[in-house]
């Protein structure tokens, strides 16, 4: 099984957040939840506090195999402001490890340069951030070791993506029957 991290700032979107954590941990896969933030409960941007598995600075870059941004505002600016973060995403990147961006978040990816020729989507109003990407209006694109989706009604097809990325297409679709997922 792989090891992932998805990365929490003050401000996050619940829904594309947690679906993540929840598929990939019933896919039996390890993902850490991770805070950003000095304290190790987060809150969303509607209010919803969650804590957190552990806080950045206790986080082995080296054992992932993954990192996933979720979207909301302000968590997204957050994230991107977090420069320890984004020196692994772009060590992420740059090594071909997986990385995963949802909503808002997919533009930091094209801010640092990581969506030059690839497919990409976002929330529609951040898709003109998806600097050199083709973008897609799919609910959640892969291409090649980046994985974006659309925003929180795309959260279960971004969480799917994931696991198909992880464990192949039949582990995703398996995975969308037990949670009654129909496209």
């Amino acid at each position: 099984m792989s090891k992932a991290a998805i990365f929490f700032g003050t401000g996050y979107e619940e829904i594309e957040a947690l679906t993540v954590v929840d598929i990939l941990r019933r896919a039996g896969e390890e993902i850490e939840m991770v805070s950003i933030m000095e304290e190790k409960c987060v809150t969303s941007s509607h209010g919803v506090t969650v804590e957190m598995d552990r806080l950045l600075a206790e986080v082995d870059f080296g054992a992932l195999d993954m990192l996933v941004l979720p979207g909301g505002m302000p968590g997204t600016k957050n994230l991107e402001a977090c420069e320890a973060l984004m020196e692994q995403v772009d060590a992420f990147v740059k090594n071909g490890k997986i990385v995963a961006a949802i909503c808002a978040a997919p533009s930091i990816l094209g801010h640092r340069g990581h969506l030059q020729g690839k497919k990409a989507c976002s929330f529609p109003t951040f898709e003109d951030h998806l600097e050199g990407a083709e973008v897609c209006k799919c609910p959640a694109v892969i291409d090649g070791n980046i994985i974006t989706g659309r925003g929180m009604g795309a959260a279960i097809p971004f969480g799917l993506a994931i696991l198909e990325k992880l464990q192949g297409k039949e582990a995703a679709e398996e995975m969308a029957e037990k949670i009654v997922f129909q496209k």
